[in-house]
């Protein structure tokens, strides 16, 4: 008997709590009074063009109303269109709207979308040209990309492996160190990438908060999971091997961001800001070599494990790049690096505890000029490579 009124007292306020709901939104909340302007909100996701059917716009009901698009205006002419399903959204509703506009390539161009209502939503094309059309030989260039940006500078920074391990104590410290300098600006980076997406994206779906409560979750979980396998994990994580993953891991999400700019790019026609982005890129991510193959010093890994740590921090370009320029989203993007940028706390979380803890054991202290120069060396490496990336 004790443990049905248990239950019944569990369930009790949930019944309650949603019947009054139920009640607010069948009679309202009983105050009348009318919106002073009509709540509307039609994002435009995407545009895309074609120089024989002229534009198609992807759009979406963000608001909480109905949306009727009444008029379209290309370069502040009226211009016909044809709405697909139709020219009224609900919402979360998506839509797309095909314009036989004569376009120019090169040149810029501006669309408004009028509602009923007065209100009007722009989408710009910054020089038109083509967008490139999904097929296996696009398919097989995007691939390509990744490859260069990715694996291949990845695997150039892991031959300073041999290098590396002449490297006594103190210096093998000094070069975790330089890979914690690595991994901060790289987090630093990523954040603000996410939080430059989440900007992009439709204001309902609270980008900004996807950034930050993905990195949180993320950062928690792989805590989690490193205590959950108790003092096993611990060990392996001492010798080197697993921490070298964990660093790959977190490299990797970043990098999957770097190939989503590379695709994003080339989706929209700008090929020259794509090329650029590559060769940054690729120069940007030979240093993330050093810091994979910091932890395996005292390591005598195998070439497949070189191979798979390459792969494990690289392969994600390519994925990325085919995520850009095949089916890019602001929302889902903004979410995806603020899981990467939590995971790559976690990873200068546990570097940072394995150097604590071996200085600790021989004596050294953790925090020396030494270790200050390589997080300074780190830091600065990457912020400079950066610069041939920006723009």
């Amino acid at each position: 008997m004790q443990k049905y009124k248990m239950i019944f007292w569990g369930i009790l306020p949930i019944v309650l709590l949603a019947a009054i709901i139920t009640l607010i939104v069948k009679n309202g909340t009983g105050v009348q009074s009318n919106p002073a302007a009509p709540i509307e909100v039609l994002n435009i996701e995407k545009i895309t063009l074609d120089y024989e059917k002229g534009f198609e716009v992807k759009v979406l009901n963000s608001g909480p109303e109905e949306v009727t698009i009444a008029q379209v205006v290309v370069d502040d002419s009226f211009w016909n269109a044809e709405f697909l399903p139709s020219d009224t959204l609900k919402r979360f509703e998506t839509g797309t709207i095909k314009i036989p506009y004569p376009w120019v390539y090169g040149d810029p161009h501006e669309i408004k979308l009028i509602t009923t209502n007065g209100l009007i939503f722009t989408g710009e094309v910054a020089a038109a040209t083509d967008t490139p059309k999904a097929s296996p030989e696009l398919f097989w260039q995007y691939a390509l990309i990744g490859f260069y940006v990715g694996i291949v500078p990845v695997g150039l920074g892991l031959l300073w492996y041999p290098f590396l391990r002449r490297f006594s104590t103190r210096g093998m410290h000094a070069i975790l160190a330089l890979t914690v300098g690595l991994l901060f600006f790289l987090v630093i980076d990523t954040f603000e990438e996410g939080l430059e997406m989440a900007g992009e994206a439709p204001g309902v779906f609270q980008g900004t908060g996807l950034v930050w409560f993905g990195a949180l979750l993320s950062f928690l979980f792989l805590v989690a999971i490193d205590q959950s396998n108790g003092r096993k994990l611990v060990v392996i994580s001492a010798q080197g091997k697993s921490l070298s993953y964990k660093i790959a891991t977190g490299i990797g999400l970043h990098n999957f961001g770097e190939g989503l700019a590379i695709g994003a790019a080339f989706a929209v026609g700008e090929a020259a800001l794509g090329t650029f982005l590559i060769i940054g890129f690729t120069l940007h991510n030979i240093t993330e070599g050093v810091g994979i193959a910091a932890p395996l010093l005292k390591e005598r890994p195998t070439w497949k494990t070189f191979v798979l740590l390459a792969t494990i921090a690289g392969a994600p370009a390519i994925l990325g790049t085919w995520a850009g320029g095949f089916i890019f989203n602001d929302t889902l993007a903004a979410l995806f690096f603020g899981i990467g940028a939590g995971a790559i706390l976690q990873v200068i979380y546990a570097i940072s505890k394995l150097i604590f803890k071996q200085s600790a054991d021989k004596g050294l202290s953790p925090v020396s000029w030494l270790n200050f120069g390589g997080l300074t060396m780190g830091i600065l490496l990457m912020y400079v490579t950066a610069l041939m990336v920006k723009f």
